[in-house]
């Protein structure tokens, strides 16, 4: 009886706006599951509502009455032109609003269509599941409601008709920016199909406030239609571009907030043209749009990951473009790669000694640290002009490749994951070719370097407990060895990050036309001059920069950590291995075993995380700036440990031939 009871209280006729707002709580109540991320719970639950629209008729008019009332008796224009889409002041003003917004909220009154749906859904992680419950049932839920004929009343239509007015000018005004047209030859071109728009939408609004004929405004609604679609292959053409012209976080910022009110206008003109065929699917992903924007209307990574996606995607992608000289396909490859990491490993040699000698020089931390860091920069840079590999370099570059397998953009289909376990199987022989090449050549290199500075000069670059020191450094026990070589991981990975920034800028600013261009620049050097300086800018920047930035990371690691009395330190597998040599010789080999084992393990250790992590880091950006979901295939791990079992060798070095039609 209790329960009856119960079910007789929600179907209670409604009165007021307040009522109607209670009940709709109460309705939300029964469907919202114990725990946000129980989906299965909350469809359950939903499916029973469901199945009680369907069989009780008073409790189907009880939530018709409460939606309308709410619809008539509060102001749904800013939920419409607001709510959701990328707010108009701009990147930097945005962010700060949402952080202050974090601390003192923002307040909407009760007249506001917004308040209506923070007190429904008053839970910050309600959008976790009403997101989940499947879009059939959403879809179903709303066609039992009738949400389309509580939509035609009067004064909605008249909010509704102002929402498509505000967002039709604003649409317009950002179809307008330089972000938009200055790819297009014709600018005229590019800005047609939003000022044509704007003038069918203000055709209709004046047609509306005069007795004008039905057929006359639905085929104006379907002009406007038709405009719109027009703005999307617009904004479309200009994603394309972005590929090869790169893109900004200016014009990623229009782009998105360009997308999404052109999006809402389709579904305020699927209200007003009253065809009967209402797109509940559209209007269901604005209702999970809406929920979702208001439990996490102030949360600042959702903000940074929504606006700088694309930005992070064209980042990713010329890193990708120079990781793909990082992989080897056949062994004339591989051994091409190993020579060019023996090159790289007598170039770090002298950078390891030149180090040791650095810090024997009395002065400021600070100098230390920046001597240390153009020492590292000018190395990083002469390895890059001499077609030499450093072999920590390459994860943050070759992590693109991977995940450019499971790019819908690029194959237009489904990944066969097939390529991409042979893909990884090549950047695990890649790698270890250009880590042997590297170590190969810089412990005995460094140690014969050591012992000539020790010839020359009579005096040891380091002996006793410095020497000893070398050695300790590098050993996990008794050291913070492998939590340094983990940030080292990431300064690795934030190079790679800022090298394909600069490469994006350089090809989005068009540095190299500009500089063509530039008349002091025409007279200060010959055109053979400006043609090798041009061309070296369009093609090496990014890497000079990436370059720069490591060894600045590098170098002043080790000035923040003593500034600051903090464990903060860097460890890099090649660096250590040259350190490693100074000390042997330092002690006149008069270490032990066991000391040797724990020295090779500490070294080996910090490759592998310096490894792991710089790959890892710019696999996550990679896969997230494609918008990839790699739960979405569960089975990729089971198809690459069989490609392991039935081919372990390809992971060690290359084979004659190997396609996805072996892996079967």
């Amino acid at each position: 009886m209790p329960k009856a009871e119960k079910q007789q209280a929600i179907v209670l006729p409604l009165h007021s706006a307040n009522r109607s707002l209670d009940f709709l709580v109460e309705l939300i109540d029964t469907i919202r599951p114990d725990s946000a991320k129980d989906i299965e719970q909350a469809t359950l639950r939903f499916k029973a509502l469901l199945y009680q629209m369907s069989q009780d008729r008073s409790s189907l008019f009880s939530m018709r009455k409460a939606l309308l009332t709410q619809f008539l008796k509060t102001n749904i224009v800013n939920a419409l032109t607001e709510s959701g889409i990328v707010s108009s002041r701009g990147f930097v003003q945005e962010l700060r609003g949402k952080i202050l917004h974090k601390i003192l909220p923002e307040l909407q009154t009760p007249d506001n269509f917004l308040y209506v749906i923070n007190r429904i859904f008053y839970k910050k992680r309600d959008h976790i599941w009403v997101d989940g419950i499947d879009n059939d049932l959403w879809i179903q839920f709303f066609e039992i409601l009738g949400i389309q004929i509580n939509m035609t009343e009067p004064a909605l239509i008249s909010q509704l008709q102002r929402s498509l007015q505000i967002l039709s000018h604003r649409v317009t005004t950002l179809g307008l920016e330089k972000e938009i047209t200055q790819r297009y030859e014709n600018i005229e071109n590019a800005i047609f199909p939003f000022l044509e728009q704007t003038r069918l939408v203000n055709e209709y609004l004046h047609l509306q406030s005069s007795v004008a004929n039905l057929d006359t405004q639905r085929l104006l609604l379907a002009n406007i239609t038709e405009a719109l679609h027009n703005c999307n292959q617009t904004i479309q053409w200009i994603r394309e571009q972005r590929i090869a012209y790169g893109t900004s976080l200016a014009q990623t910022f229009i782009i998105t907030r360009l997308q999404q009110q052109v999006d809402r206008l389709f579904i305020i003109l699927d209200v007003l043209d009253m065809d009967n065929s209402f797109n509940t699917e559209r209007f269901v992903a604005y209702f999970k749009t809406v929920v979702h924007n208001e439990s996490r209307k102030n949360s600042i990574r959702e903000f940074l990951s929504e606006n700088t996606g694309y930005l992070a995607y064209q980042i990713a992608e010329h890193g990708g473009r120079t990781g793909e000289k990082f992989i080897t396909t056949t062994r004339k490859d591989f051994w091409r790669m190993f020579k060019s990491a023996a090159g790289g490993g007598i170039i770090i040699s002298f950078i390891g000694v030149i180090k040791n000698l650095l810090s024997k020089i009395t002065m400021a931390p600070f100098w230390h640290g920046f001597l240390y860091s153009t020492n590292y920069s000018l190395g990083f840079i002469l390895i890059q002009d001499t077609g030499s590999t450093l072999a920590t370099k390459q994860p943050a570059y070759t992590a693109n490749n991977v995940a450019s397998s499971f790019d819908a953009q690029k194959i237009g289909e489904q990944p066969d994951l097939r390529n991409l376990a042979i893909t990884i199987g090549k950047v695990s022989r890649t790698q270890l070719a250009s880590f042997t090449g590297n170590l190969i050549v810089v412990f005995p290199l460094t140690y014969l370097l050591a012992w000539l500075f020790f010839q020359a000069t009579g005096v040891k670059i380091a002996e006793g407990t410095a020497a000893h020191q070398l050695l300790e450094q590098q050993q996990p026990l008794h050291s913070l060895a492998w939590l340094y070589a983990c940030f080292t991981g990431f300064f690795l990975f934030a190079s790679g990050l800022i090298a394909g920034y600069v490469e994006n800028y350089v090809v989005y600013g068009r540095i190299a036309e500009r500089l063509r261009n530039l008349a002091s620049f025409k007279n200060s050097f010959s055109e053979k001059r400006r043609y090798k300086i041009v061309h070296y800018v369009e093609n090496n920047l990014g890497s000079l920069m990436g370059n720069i930035s490591l060894g600045f990371f590098l170098g002043m690691a080790g000035f923040i950590g003593k500034t600051f009395g903090i464990p903060f330190d860097i460890r890099h597998i090649t660096i250590s291995a040259a350190n490693s040599a100074i000390g042997f010789f330092g002690l006149d080999h008069q270490v032990t075993a066991k000391e040797i084992w724990y020295t090779f393990i500490g070294v080996m250790g910090i490759g592998f995380l310096n490894f792991a992590v710089s790959f890892g880091l710019a696999f996550l950006v990679a896969v997230k700036s494609r918008g990839i979901h790699l739960k979405d295939y569960p089975q990729f791990l089971g198809i690459l440990w069989r490609y392991i079992k039935k081919y372990p060798q390809d992971f060690v070095r290359a084979p004659g031939f190997r396609t996805a039609a072996h892996l079967k």
